[in-house]
């Protein structure tokens, strides 16, 4: 299944400024495993060092947040995904 990411911002130096990339996989963690593999730059990003979602990284599936179990949600082809990073400052 093929899939548009869209990245946040933040991410976007690890894709050469590309703001969206496709991605294949059955499920969002499928595509973000499947991501990470064309820039490898972006894993620690996005996972742990277990594997998991980093909790600063929401997805949203479709423009509806996918939370929980974000990495278990099923994609259909022509599905998007949506990459954001929550960011805190003063």
């Amino acid at each position: 299944m093929s899939v548009k990411i869209h990245l946040h911002l933040t991410l976007r130096q690890y894709t050469n400024g590309q703001d969206i990339v496709e991605a294949e996989g059955k499920t969002v963690g499928e595509c973000l495993k499947d991501l990470v593999k064309k820039f490898p730059g972006l894993g620690p990003s996005i996972f742990d060092k277990k594997g998991k979602l980093n909790p600063i990284v929401e997805i949203y599936l479709n423009l509806q947040s996918a939370y929980p179990d974000e990495l278990a949600k099923p994609v259909k082809d022509g599905d998007e995904i949506h990459v954001t990073m929550m960011l805190a400052g003063g």
